[in-house]
Formats: C-alpha cells, structure tokens, sequence
C-alpha cells in the first residue's frame, strides 16, 4: 500500500505549533501531478554535446526540444537527481551525471529543493523511461520536458568526467546532430554565465514569512530569523522553520530597511550559483551580512552565503578546477579532528589566509583585494580533506560563522545536520534566553535511506 504523499506545493511552516496561515509555494513536481500544460515540444532523435576544448561526443536528446549551453560540471551523487536538478545553485550550468542510471526511482511529490529545474541542460549514460517507486509522478524525461529543459543521453560520462577533471570545468553545447555547425557557431560566442547574474535570476522578488507565529515546544515564539535568498534550497528553509520565525527575503535587500520592518533576532545567508565576486545581487547580499556581523547580530552562511561572508572579512574567493559536488565530500573540523561526510555544491572557493587559492581553475578567475567590512577577523574551522580548501570560517568575538556544504543533506549524509543547531544555541544565547528543543522533522517521501 502506497504511503499518505505529501500535499503539492511547499509550505515548511504547514506543521510548525503556533503558525496558523503558513506561506504556500510552488514544488517543481507539481506541474506533473496537476497535469497543466506548456509549450515545449519533447526532444528526440540523434544529439551532439560539443566542448569548448574540440571535445564530441554522440548521443540521444531526451526532455525538451530546445538547445543546451553553458558550463559543463558534472555530480557524483548516486541518488538525488531530482534534488540536484531542483537545485538553483545549477543555474548557469549543464549538469553531468556520473552515476550510470539516472531517474530509475521517478519523480516523487515534495522532493524538490525549488519550484523549477535549474540545469541548461542534463548530460547522463542512460534516462530510465520507465521509472520503478510506488510514489513516482512522473520519469525524468517528464520533469525535464515540463519545465523546458533539454537531456542528452548515451554519451561517455567517464571520458567527460575525466576530461572535467584534468582540465577543468568548460564552456558547451548540445543539441540534434543535423544543426551541429550551427551549435558550434553557438559555441563560438559563448561567455561564462559566471558573467551573469545568477543570483538575481534565481532569488525571490518579495519578502515573506515562511511560518507566522510559530513557538517553540513551551509556548514561547521562535527568534526571528531573515533568510537571505541568493538560491536557497527548500530543505534549507525546512530545517530553519524548525527552530526559528523565518523571514524569506530577496537578495537584494537592505539591511537597514530589514531591520526597521521585521526587527529580526539573528541573520542567514544561503547557498546559490555563479561567482560570488559579482557586482549584482550576490554583492547586495554581502553587504547585509557584512552589516548584520558589524551590527552584532548573529549570523550564518551556507555555501555562497559561506564565501560572501569570506569576501565580506577581507578574504578573496577564486574559481575552482572543476568544484565539489556530490553527497561524499569529506571535511575535516580543525578544532577537534574530527570528519564529517557532506554534501556540497560549488564552484567557487574561500582563498586559505596562509596557503592562497587551492586547486585553482585555469581561468585564473578569482576576485579583487577588498577591505574587511565586518569590523572582526575569521579563522578557518574547516577544510576538505581531499583538496585542503577552506570549508568553514568562524567569525572571531562575533556569534557568526560559515560553512561551504550543504549541513540540510538533501540528498546526502546527515554528519552536519547538528550545525543547524549550534547556530541556534548560538542565537539563544545572544537573547539571553533557553536554547528551543528544535521541532520534529516534517516526513517527507524517502527514495532510499538518508535522503530526506
């Protein structure tokens, strides 16, 4: 017997004690369980992925009937596919599989970390067509056609990883195999979406509270929490409404205006897509969290929220060989030794105060030497055990820190999920108050242990 499924949309505050009208949004699922229409036409046919290096590689186009470009990257998780394509740090980027069989389990309602898929494009061995779980909505072909976006499969995921790998992360393109001089003329002009501003492509318009009211299990309201949206995942905001009143909010805020409307108790910044250093929205948010540190208040990043706050202390930020993501990243806690498995999502990195840019991309991408804007210096907490590249900072006399992963594993490992709650227990103890027992988790649809 099939399990109860989860109502379509999100609303992490549905369950929360206290919260009475929860803010309701859109799971990217949901166009496939209300069945609405769009305009794509379905792909098929033979396809072509081409390389800014001279790379080709022959293959099968699934999902939507459109042309793929951008940044070719590659993931190494063997399940959360419909997170990973939900997942708006892949804006910018066409996504390689490595795990051969991509999408055998479906798409199941609620799983999405947001209301769209965000890859350009899907490069993968093989699309299952007919996926095998009682609570599948759909195939992968389905969610890529529906939110049109293109697949290309039957290639050499190997050879592409392994390319990525030695030479780093590069410019691409797919499409059907008849119009290849006209996607290499495509290729020939085209930019890095790190020149874009992904951030403001993928941030919320509006403020909102995800949760009204919510308490905590004795009764007394939760700390007020605003959640810089620079691309943040559904599972993110989860784990927040569980232990604060959680003010959504654009990337493109002010922080005195944030302060004078929702006089919030403490301050989060999220993960995202595209280089850190650009002058848009991502620099915006920088300048919150750079004043919300120098204000006092306690302060949290995750991933791009992790390296704004790094920029934000003098530091620099620089392009990676080809990134780290996946659900098995290792990180080492350079105050106790101890290693935790994570999950993580970048492109970018935090430049080590003594040991500069590690496994840097031959670009040379990398920002510019700018003053500290947060009145207090940083150590690094946390590094990765393969690379040794910073993954964690912790502000000095300040209740604020970092960390590049993805502490909400989804999907992945669940070694950082305590992080949440250090940062709470830090957030009680700059109000002088108890530290809340956190909320029970919300069940949510689980593919295959530790993804939810």
């Amino acid at each position: 017997m099939s399990r109860n499924l989860p109502a379509t949309g999100f609303a992490p505050g549905a369950d929360i004690p206290g919260v009475s009208e929860p803010h309701r949004g859109e799971d990217a699922a949901d166009r496939l369980v209300d069945g609405r229409s769009h305009s794509y036409d379905e792909a098929h046919g033979k396809g072509v992925l081409l390389l800014a290096d001279g790379g080709r590689y022959e293959g099968t186009l699934f999902g939507a009937s459109v042309v793929a470009e951008g940044e070719l990257v590659f993931t190494t998780g063997m399940t959360g596919f419909q997170e990973s394509l939900t997942d708006p740090s892949f804006a910018g980027q066409v996504l390689t599989f490595t795990w051969p069989l991509l999408g055998n389990y479906g798409v199941i309602p609620g799983v999405s970390e947001s209301s769209r898929v965000w890859p350009r494009g899907v490069v993968c061995r093989q699309a299952i067509e007919v996926p095998d779980h009682r609570d599948a909505v759909g195939s992968l072909h389905d969610l890529l056609h529906s939110h049109g976006v293109p697949g290309i499969q039957g290639v050499d995921t190997r050879s592409i990883t392994r390319r990525v790998r030695e030479y780093g992360t590069l410019l691409c393109v797919f499409g059907p195999i008849e119009k290849e001089d006209a996607l290499s003329a495509r290729l020939a002009k085209a930019t890095s979406p790190d020149l874009e501003d992904l951030v403001e492509e993928v941030s919320r318009d509006d403020e909102v509270v995800l949760n009204p009211g919510a308490i905590d299990s004795s009764g007394n309201p939760l700390p007020r929490l605003i959640a810089l949206d620079c691309g943040v995942k559904f599972n993110i905001l989860r784990e927040l409404c569980r232990r604060f009143e959680v003010v959504w909010v654009p990337a493109q805020s002010d922080f005195e205006n944030l302060v004078s409307n929702w006089n919030p108790d403490a301050f989060f910044c999220s993960n995202g897509p595209g280089d850190p250093a650009h002058p848009g929205a991502a620099t915006s948010a920088r300048r919150v969290i750079a004043a919300a540190i120098s204000s006092g208040y306690p302060t949290m990043g995750i991933c791009l929220g992790h390296q704004l706050l790094g920029l934000a202390s003098g530091l620099r930020t620089y392009k990676l060989l080809y990134g780290h993501r996946g659900a098995n990243q290792p990180v080492v806690d350079l105050m106790d030794n101890t290693v935790s498995i994570t999950s993580q999502n970048h492109g970018f990195a935090i430049a080590d105060p003594k040991k500069g840019m590690l496994a840097q991309h031959p670009s040379g991408a990398c920002s510019d030497v700018e003053p500290n804007a947060i009145d207090s210096e940083v150590t690094v907490r946390f590094v990765n055990a393969n690379d040794r590249t910073v993954e964690g900072l912790d502000v000095v006399g300040r209740p604020a820190f970092s960390v590049q992963y993805h502490p909400e594993s989804c999907p992945g490992p669940h070694d950082a999920n305590p992080l949440f709650d250090r940062f709470s227990a830090i957030v009680a103890e700059h109000l002088g108050s108890s530290v809340p027992t956190p909320l029970a988790p919300v069940a949510t649809p689980s593919l295959i242990g530790g993804e939810n």
